[in-house]
């Protein structure tokens, strides 16, 4: 079952959505000036933060309800610019151990070609005791 995960100020400035379900995650978001760079076409940091914040409410759905989880390494690479239209991150665990989540994730455009790619591990918070 999928879900929209919560909002975050990062989120809202870039304009995309993120969705979760059961060891997996997307984040997309239709291109427009803001997120280009002066050579007028997606900054790489925009596939960077769908793909971060796509793994990340991947492994959130992998998690105990109480845990939180960071990245702690994220390996990208750009494949292909993008100008106009929809990018897609979609991430999936690879394994999810009780410390450490791998994860991986491709970013591709409306149609459909892949314009990034990373993989990433992610740490297992446990809350501090009150």
């Amino acid at each position: 079952m999928n879900s929209e995960s919560p909002s975050f100020p990062l989120q809202e400035f870039l304009g995309f959505t993120t969705i979760h379900g059961e060891g997996t995650g997307t984040a997309s978001l239709d291109l427009d000036e803001r997120h280009h760079n002066p050579n007028a076409v997606a900054h790489g940091a925009v596939a960077f933060a769908l793909m971060d914040t796509a793994m990340g409410a991947a492994a959130v759905s992998v998690i105990p309800e109480d845990h939180i989880c960071a990245t702690i390494e994220m390996h990208t690479r750009f494949h292909r610019g993008a100008t106009y239209g929809t990018l897609t991150a979609r991430a999936e665990v690879l394994t999810a151990g009780s410390r450490v989540i791998q994860l991986e994730c491709k970013t591709t455009d409306a149609d459909g070609r892949l314009v990034a790619s990373s993989t990433a591990s992610f740490a297992v918070i446990q809350p501090r005791p009150s």
